[in-house]
């Protein structure tokens, strides 16, 4: 088995390389969802700079002052610092002290989870902290050490160091929001430990996405080369399995019980209407006066894991909307996989693995038009591909009854082309003319487009020689996943 390495992060990294270069003081911010990738990148930053400069990692605990300090004694015994130089600390003011002195020595200081110094009872150490900050900042050219924070939680980070009344305001001297991996990474590495087919491509993106840690949990479990129901079994249905208990663990843990009926609606129902949203909830919980509105808006701006989507061409303030799991691996966690891992105990093994397959067949449905609208965007920005796009028409169509997967613009050439994702080829085809009236009605309500070149797509993560002979036919460039892979990764 060949070993894992690195994948992606480029751009993130040559930014870490070069905030590290300067040999001078910095106070970074690096955000992202859990398991982004966020350590393992600070990890690869300074693995060359370890044998010259001290670091110093901790994670912070959600918990309350003294959880934190003895979360930081630990790491200073674990790392080997010592206390006749760097005194442990007994409260906040030492803690924001010693990092201060350890910035100073020259450690490079990591801190994990930062946002939960955005918890009650922490206004002060952020007070605190503020002052050494400013110091250091004072005297940044002598100083050879700098300070990382590290978050998942991004609204609560921007209270912290973005909001204008908070102590620490405009002190960050680096940035970094780390995304998903881009598809060519995972292409990498599927080809450097699987075959790389368009099925397995789009059972594990649908799966995961880009998050590193889930792959390498397949990598670590030797399974990213088998087949659909044995990744299943093995990664989320035995005792021992890796993702078991990942969703409740780290993202409906912070959610703190509140709003995970919201979230498995709209995981199951993706695309509801805001009005049949509350209608459904309500009639779930049983209590008409349930409010639905402020847990919407908390999914969506707090944690990221809603998304509102707008009609087509509809300013921002448009009242009709509807909503999406942002999160492959918590849709297909609540869509398909939540309920069979739960009856474990009381069912035959095998059943529930072919139970949540058959329901994350019907999710991988949607996640074809995400995985096809990147792919037209990722080819694009490497400069590959038939079709280079200034940009995308998304949102839903709200009138006409219209539905189009994909819409690619390209201003410069006056090119519109249309396309029509479908997980099985048989119903691409079938659907042909269907999906030309709708395109008709789109052109018929937007006259810009009329007098520009048109063109037509069929998108299926495998086509055959025969069905790309009909689609051909029929006026329809063929193209799966074979064809939007090449040249990446």
């Amino acid at each position: 088995m060949a070993d894992w390495k690195f994948y992606g992060r480029k751009e993130q990294l040559a930014d870490l390389e070069r905030m590290l270069d300067r040999k001078r003081w910095f106070f970074a911010k690096v955000t992202g969802r859990r398991r982004i990738g966020k350590t393992t990148l600070i990890q690869q930053a300074m693995q060359e700079i370890k044998s010259k400069q001290p670091v110093f990692y901790v994670q912070i605990p959600d918990s309350e002052p003294t959880g934190v300090l003895s979360a930081v004694n630990d790491a200073l015994e674990t790392f080997h610092i010592p206390a006749d130089q760097y005194p442990r600390p007994n409260d906040l003011l030492q803690l924001a002290k010693l990092l201060e002195s350890m910035a100073e020595g020259g450690f490079i200081l990591v801190l994990d989870e930062f946002q939960y110094f955005n918890r009650k009872g922490y206004e002060q150490f952020c007070s605190y902290l503020q002052a050494s900050v400013d110091r250091l900042a004072a005297k940044a050219d002598q100083v050879r050490g700098g300070l990382i924070v590290l978050g998942s939680i991004h609204i609560e980070m921007v209270a912290l160091l973005e909001d204008r009344t908070a102590p620490l305001y405009n002190r960050v001297t680096d940035t970094i929001n780390l995304t998903h991996l881009d598809i060519g990474s995972i292409l990498s590495i599927l080809k450097d430990h699987a075959e790389p087919s368009p099925q397995r491509l789009l059972f594990l993106w649908n799966l995961f996405e880009g998050v590193p840690k889930f792959y390498r949990d397949c990598y670590e479990q030797n399974v990213l080369a088998a087949d659909r129901k044995t990744i299943l079994r093995r990664i989320f249905f035995e005792s021992s399995s890796p993702l078991r208990s990942e969703a409740e663990n780290w993202f409906l843990r912070e959610l703190r019980g509140r709003y995970d009926v919201v979230l498995k609606f709209v995981a199951r129902n993706p695309g509801r209407m805001h009005n049949e949203l509350v209608q459904a909830i309500r009639d779930a919980s049983g209590n008409p006066d349930t409010q639905v509105g402020g847990y919407l808006k908390v999914l969506i701006e707090r944690f990221g894991l809603i998304e509102r989507k707008l009609p087509v061409f509809a300013k921002p303030e448009a009242k009709r909307s509807r909503y999406y799991v942002t999160d492959n691996f918590l849709r297909s966690w609540l869509a398909a996989l939540a309920n069979p891992v739960s009856a474990i105990a009381f069912r035959q093994l095998q059943e529930l693995v072919d139970e949540a397959d058959l329901r994350l067949a019907d999710v991988e449905g949607g996640s074809l038009e995400k995985l096809a609208g990147q792919l037209y965007e990722e080819r694009s920005r490497n400069g590959i591909g038939d079709f280079p796009i200034t940009h995308r028409v998304q949102g839903f169509w709200d009138k006409a009854d219209t539905e189009i997967d994909l819409v690619a613009v390209n201003e410069t050439t006056e090119t519109i082309r249309f396309g029509s994702c479908k997980r099985s080829p048989g119903k691409l085809i079938s659907d042909v003319n269907n999906f030309k009236q709708h395109v008709a009605r789109f052109l018929q309500t937007m006259p810009k487009y009329q007098g520009w070149s048109h063109q037509y797509v069929g998108i299926s993560p495998v086509l055959d020689a025969d069905q790309r002979a009909v689609l051909t036919g029929h006026g329809i460039i063929p193209q799966d996943l074979n064809d939007l892979t090449q040249g990446l990764g």
